[in-house]
């Protein structure tokens, strides 16, 4: 069995370079926009611990894990629906729609192969912290100010830059090639954008900043899961073309 403390002990060595990206964003800041910082950061440490025990250790709870998120982002979805008045049902229907069909293969993810879970949820979590934290260190081109003023051009390509490379680190726990683990990186990295995108899209089209305030220092699950979700969708899709 691969020694899942040995992943751990690197990822952790991720995320305290993250913490030390977060510092010098924040060092100058307001102390509420510290404190929110700080927070979100906690949070997503904690979340992403139970995520990844749950995978080596337990699959089954991985697969509870990811029925829980995708009832919780379908009521996300018609709350914000339902507070709006009902606003919208040309968008609204074809949005729950194509959340439905990317649920679909994120249930299937999580019974596929444990490894090659945990790889994707490792490379996507370096994807999705580093996107923010080279943004916001780096970030001068908006990439869509309309949809979602934030990102930024900076902030994807060093994103997946460090998420690709992480690729050659961690390849040995599915044991691939290299030029295959750099493959499937640049799958989850475009997957886990592109889930980030449609959750900016619908919130934007109702005008909320927050899907809810379920989760400290999120803006709901499917703010905290929609890349997961989509990243999910994307290797199995991948694993369908494969066959």
């Amino acid at each position: 069995m691969k020694s899942v403390w040995i992943i751990y002990l690197t990822i952790l060595t991720y995320y305290l370079l993250g913490t030390i990206g977060i510092y010098f964003i924040n060092r100058r800041k307001e102390a509420q926009v510290k404190k929110r910082a700080w927070i979100k950061h906690i949070t997503y440490f904690v979340i992403t611990n139970i995520v990844f025990f749950s995978i080596p250790f337990n699959p089954l709870f991985f697969r509870i894990i990811a029925i829980v998120v995708i009832i919780a982002g379908i009521s996300e979805l018609f709350k914000l629906h339902r507070e709006s008045e009902y606003k919208y049902p040309g968008f609204f229907y074809p949005a729950i729609l194509i959340f439905l069909v990317f649920s679909a293969g994120f249930f299937f993810f999580s019974l596929m192969d444990r490894w090659l879970i945990l790889f994707s949820f490792l490379i996507l979590s370096i994807f999705d912290g580093f996107s923010q934290i080279t943004g916001q260190l780096l970030g001068k081109r908006k990439l869509f100010p309309s949809v979602s003023p934030n990102k930024t051009v900076e902030g994807l390509i060093g994103g997946t830059i460090i998420a690709v490379l992480s690729a050659l680190v961690f390849d040995y726990i599915i044991g691939t090639t290299a030029l295959k683990a750099l493959f499937i990186s640049l799958i989850i990295s475009f997957f886990a954008f592109t889930g980030d995108a449609l959750k900016s899209i619908y919130k934007r089209k109702y005008n909320v900043k927050d899907f809810s305030n379920l989760i400290p220092g999120h803006g709901g699950f499917l703010d905290r899961f929609d890349s997961l979700i989509a990243t999910g969708a994307g290797i199995a899709l991948l694993e369908l073309l494969l066959r």
